[in-house]
């Protein structure tokens, strides 16, 4: 059956499902968007795909269920592939694990559970129509470089309750210009949560402006966040705007709040209160439309408590609370998520690799991620590189095998002993110096020299 005329619309997805009345109701909510066919029988499945060679495939796999499991479904979906290499598959099945298990290797966009409500199908297709409609349109204007937008499409992916609090919650703030505060472990993707934000509010079509409060001199932090007047202080020989009033009509990202100092924090209040600020040494009042989200890895409230932060300060933040749970309690996202890069790193590397071995699957269930999504995704770009065969090993993640990785030490000093471990690697990588390395993990440089301190890394002087 067609949606749309196929020219309409140049995103095109091909369902097949056992309920004709749930293909219906998913056609009803996403025809808007894209061209859909359909059918109910599994020998529609290659006539539909090479007929509409579509962008978006959804497949009852319980269709294809065998005694033996879903090695059938597993065989449909390698020719899919090979027929549309870049052909986002969302699977659906009354046995949810299992079917994940055979497929997720192969790259599929999305497994889900059934009985399934037709309105999630809807939403995960409409979110699949958007990426594929922004890459068939890729370059626009309007978009952010390919590698920043990759990045970003990677990152927010997941279907646990965790995620999809924090989904519900994007799409809740974003209708508002009230300030957030979103926190978390540093590599869960603050910013990309501040920029999800920004890009479904009002102020979308105006600047996103982030600022690493934690990476810049006490000394220079409010010339950069506020601006300067020519002759302020010694090299200032002309006048210099600030991050707020670039970010004039949109959004004003701090990140690592925690990190701005105290005296600081006054004037910032202030700001937020009125909307309203002097450059250094300047004597004029300016005003400002934007709207202020701030992010932080650490316990503000421990802050306050030290009096290293101001409550007011916090109050004032936090008046929208967004937390990022860590990738170690998003159960099941991982796999699905290392599915989903591996095959856009793939495609990025001129890789022929289909999926992960028995042995690095075990390795990323088992192994606590640290540094949570950004790790995992760096693990994923070295193993696409080192993979000599179709399948990424765990020895080209550089992850230890399942039994390996469990470990009968307590909890707490296993994540030491990891923690050290990659603040090794991070040391190594730079040569030591820590401006770099503090950038490369996304912390300030004063929380880095703590953590090396506690763990004796901290080179003394002989």
């Amino acid at each position: 059956m067609k949606a749309q005329h196929m020219s309409e619309l140049p995103v095109r997805v091909v369902m097949i499902e056992a309920s004709e009345s749930l293909c219906e109701q998913v056609h009803q909510g996403v025809r808007e968007v894209c061209h859909v066919e359909w059918g109910t029988v599994p020998a529609d499945v290659l006539r539909l795909v090479r007929a509409v060679a579509p962008h978006i495939a959804l497949l009852d796999a319980d269709l294809f269920k065998t005694p033996e499991g879903f090695g059938e479904a597993a065989r449909v979906i390698q020719e899919l592939k090979r027929l549309q290499p870049a052909l986002k598959i969302i699977c659906t099945s009354g046995a949810g694990m299992e079917c994940a298990r055979a497929v997720a290797p192969l790259g599929v966009y999305d497994v889900v559970t059934k009985p399934v409500e037709a309105g999630i199908l809807v939403r995960l297709i409409r979110r699949a129509c958007w990426l594929s409609a922004a890459e068939c349109h890729g370059g626009a204007a309007h978009r952010a470089p390919a590698s920043e937008a990759s990045e970003a499409s990677e990152e927010m992916i997941g279907t646990g309750e965790g995620i999809r609090r924090v989904f519900t919650a994007i799409r809740k703030v974003a209708t508002t210009d009230l300030p957030v505060l979103i926190t978390g472990e540093s590599g869960t993707g603050k910013e990309l949560t501040a920029k999800a934000i920004h890009e479904r509010s009002g102020r979308k079509d105006h600047p996103f402006v982030a600022i690493n409060c934690g990476a810049i001199p006490d000394t220079l932090i409010e010339s950069e966040l506020f601006g300067h007047e020519r002759g302020a202080f010694t090299g200032a020989v002309q006048q210099k705007k600030g991050k707020v009033e670039a970010a004039q009509g949109g959004t004003l990202f701090l990140d690592e709040i925690g990190e701005v100092p105290i005296a600081l924090q006054v004037k910032l209040l202030r700001f937020l209160q009125e909307h309203r600020f002097e450059r250094v040494g300047g004597r004029q009042a300016i005003t400002i439309d934007v709207r202020v989200i701030a992010a932080t890895n650490v316990n503000l409230k421990d802050a306050i408590a030290r009096g290293r932060f101001r409550e007011d300060l916090y109050y004032r933040l936090a008046v929208m609370h967004i937390h990022l749970p860590p990738l170690r309690d998003r159960n099941g996202d991982v796999l699905l998520m290392a599915s989903v890069f591996l095959s856009q790193l793939a495609h990025q590397q001129g890789k022929r690799v289909k999926g992960f071995s028995d042995d690095a699957i075990r390795a990323m269930k088992a192994y606590p991620w640290p540094g949570n999504v950004r790790e995992l995704l760096n693990k994923l770009r070295r193993g696409v590189v080192m993979a000599e065969g179709p399948y990424v090993t765990a020895r080209d993640l550089e992850l230890s095998t399942g039994e390996e990785a469990v470990s009968p030490e307590p909890l707490g000093r296993l994540r030491e002993k990891i923690e050290v471990d990659f603040l090794s690697q991070a040391l190594a990588r730079h040569h030591g110096n820590l401006s770099k390395v503090a950038r490369d993990l996304e912390i300030s440089r004063p929380t880095l020299y703590r953590r090396l301190q506690r763990y004796g890394l901290v080179r003394r002087p002989e």
